[in-house]
């Protein structure tokens, strides 16, 4: 098995920005402040698309009964737990070490069984496991090879599975909202959580998509309005985080 402490595709910086905040995932108010605002967004996103690609009903309480869902750079759980209360089955995935005990204590307190693993998707790739779902949400723009990435992401679906992925653009109007405006002006973020450079343009991304060999179903814009204070979802406005929705072919 490879030993996770040298895998290719790691960014030692990344990880080292992660491991400093990685008591403060469940705090609302703390470092991760933006994630918890966007979360009830991205959540409206996932369950729409993962309802829609596998014909499943809304009205169930746990409708998601039977989907084995991935969930890589899990964190501390923001999306793990409430795709395990929907009934799926999760296995959360982080580079992070010092994450996975605050994921791991946080799901018993919510009395949620979820497997979570200090590890890489290529590791499961070594256990021959296959995934209904797969979320890769704000994870690409801090590995070295989004593209490697996305590949393992492929190898690891299951044929007509669903691969939800989100990242941030490329261009001048990131820069100035994501970087100088989140980290430097609203203090949301520690300042150089983000690289500009490794921000992906959706071209780029779809690109990568279908260079792993999966189909680029949906793509839309998560949008924040700083009148109304909240996020929400794009048909059009990709110019800064955007999210995708991605099959496997039968």
């Amino acid at each position: 098995m490879r030993d996770i402490e040298t895998n290719i595709n790691v960014d030692e910086s990344e990880i080292k920005k992660f491991e400093a905040m990685a008591d403060q995932w469940w705090d609302p108010n703390g470092k991760f402040k933006p994630l918890h605002m966007l979360n009830p967004t991205r959540l409206a996103y996932i369950i729409e698309q993962i309802s829609s690609h596998f014909q499943l009903s809304s009205h169930l309480s746990t409708p998601f009964d039977g989907l084995s869902l991935l969930d890589i750079g899990c964190g501390g759980g923001l999306l793990s737990e409430p795709m395990a209360k929907l009934g799926a089955q999760v296995i959360g995935v982080d580079a992070t070490a010092k994450n996975i005990p605050v994921a791991q204590y946080h799901a018993q307190q919510s009395g949620l069984e979820i497997d979570y693993r200090h590890g890489f998707a290529t590791t499961l790739i070594e256990e021959e496991r296959r995934f209904d779902v797969i979320l890769n949400m704000e994870v690409v723009e801090h590995v070295q090879d989004p593209k490697m990435l996305l590949a393992e992401c492929a190898s690891l679906l299951k044929p007509g599975g669903l691969l939800i992925c989100s990242t941030i653009n490329r261009n001048s109007r990131s820069y100035l909202i994501a970087i100088i405006g989140t980290e430097r002006v609203m203090r949301w973020l520690p300042v150089g959580t983000h690289q500009w450079k490794k921000f992906i343009t959706p071209r780029e991304l779809k690109l990568k998509i279908e260079s792993a060999g999966l189909t680029n179903i949906n793509c839309k814009g998560f949008v924040f309005n700083p009148l109304l204070w909240k996020w929400s979802i794009s048909n059009r406005n990709l110019s800064v985080n955007y999210v995708t929705a991605s099959t496997k072919s039968q």
